[in-house]
């Protein structure tokens, strides 16, 4: 079982005489609901127009809010297009999104509460933040968790980072791997002591890998507040090698970057199965899969090096077929009539059984990002994958990986609403 380092955790005055630059919010407004994702977009300085790599970061969580911060992506846009220096996007991240949708295939980094505020890059990598070619631009998104819808409250949180006076090796990289955080992915009954959720990622997400391989460096794992063991494993060649992580015993309140013991090497061709377990015996209705902390998360943000533009996040749902056959209906679904359905569901100890079964067994439909969305493929990859298999790979080796759609079953749950939708 990979542990995070506990050796003493680095300083800022490990750092001295290093140049470094901020992006922090400026006193921005946190509204007064229980969910927020605020998005700032920033531009690399002009002092640093060179490619200059970051050696470390420290995130800057704005001590009036330590409570309120819940955890802070960092990512890199991929386009300038949209993006009008004179007007940088700030605001609400869903009412802004047409702007800055191309900020969000590219992870740059992440934090997340209970982290360390400091991570060092290992000493051959280190992340490009500028250019001598253009400037690059990043966004932040920061989740506010304010339950108690606190008003007057104003935030400066934000990122730092400390920059090498020569180029490493290696640029570094970040990949997402798990479960997509939605209704359709993620759907939990209640009172279940066990609950499990996989996910995989095909082997054709990584076959534009460098033939050396790249090394993955550290781990860090999510889910909200049901969730207590998140783990990863590595295929290849049809057979599960090893763990990239397995945090056996995760603590919602304590999620840490792991810095692995020693690193791991992918090539092209491996394949990714993840695996999260839920505790819902405090829960009297579904969780399902969404943003607020209340909801619930699937996944392990890796950081390795070389970077290459590949794979930035590669993550499952159910196939919508399923919930078709499930709703009885024919037509495209509804997000929001899924929604209803799932959360008028009866349950008893039988049906989550029986749900627990539906997930064994459903198809997933993994969804590969390739970043910039290259003209080789215009758009992301879609690979349906049966849900039995997937089982097999998680809990043993198999010889072997079929890929076809799930077929067409009768729903195992009744629903306090009528299942009936022809629309």
């Amino acid at each position: 079982l990979p542990l995070r380092s506990y050796a003493d955790q680095p300083t800022d005055e490990m750092l001295i005489g290093l140049d470094f630059f901020d992006f922090n919010f400026n006193n921005q407004v946190i509204p007064s609901t229980d969910t927020t994702y605020y998005c700032k977009v920033f531009k690399s300085p002009s002092p640093f127009l060179a490619k200059r790599h970051a050696i470390a970061h420290k995130v800057l969580i704005d001590s009036r809010n330590e409570h309120l911060v819940h955890h802070l992506d960092l990512f890199e846009c991929t386009s300038e297009d949209a993006i009008d220096d004179d007007k940088l996007p700030d605001g609400i991240c869903d009412e802004i999104f047409t702007v800055v949708g191309m900020c969000y295939s590219k992870l740059a980094t992440a934090w997340a509460i209970g982290a360390d505020v400091m991570t060092l890059y290992p000493e051959e990598a280190g992340y490009t933040v500028t250019t001598n070619v253009s400037s690059k631009y990043f966004m932040i998104k920061i989740h506010y968790d304010n339950p108690r819808q606190a008003s007057n409250l104003r935030d400066s949180s934000g990122i730092r980072f400390y920059l090498a006076n020569e180029l490493r090796k290696f640029d570094l990289g970040y990949v997402l791997l798990g479960t997509i955080s939605s209704p359709g992915s993620l759907a939990i009954p209640p009172q279940a002591e066990q609950f499990i959720v996989d996910s995989y990622c095909p082997p054709e997400a990584t076959r534009n890998f460098p033939s050396s391989g790249v090394n993955i460096v550290s781990a860090l794992p999510h889910t909200h507040l049901q969730g207590y063991s998140v783990w990863t494993k590595l295929i290849r060649n049809n057979t599960a090698v090893q763990y990239l992580f397995n945090a056996e015993s995760f603590n919602f309140n304590y999620q840490f970057a792991n810095q692995l013991p020693k690193t791991i090497k992918i090539y092209p061709g491996d394949a990714f199965a993840t695996r999260c377990i839920y505790k819902t015996t405090d829960k009297n209705d579904i969780t399902l899969g969404g943003q607020r902390t209340k909801d619930e998360m699937c996944f392990q943000t890796f950081s390795y090096y070389p970077i290459v533009d590949s794979l930035f996040a590669c993550a499952t749902t159910i196939d919508m077929t399923v919930w078709e056959t499930l709703m009885n209906t024919t037509s495209p679904i509804d997000y929001m009539k899924l929604e209803q359905w799932l959360r008028n569901l009866t349950w008893t100890p039988e049906s989550i059984a029986q749900w627990q079964d539906l997930y064994n067994k459903a198809a997933r439909l993994a969804i590969y990002d390739r970043g910039s969305h290259d003209k080789d493929t215009g758009q992301d990859i879609h690979i349906v994958t049966n849900g039995n298999m997937l089982r097999e790979f998680l809990e043993e080796n198999i010889n072997q990986l079929d890929v076809f759609v799930f077929p067409p079953t009768s729903a195992p749950l009744s629903s306090s609403s009528s299942n009936n939708n022809s629309d």
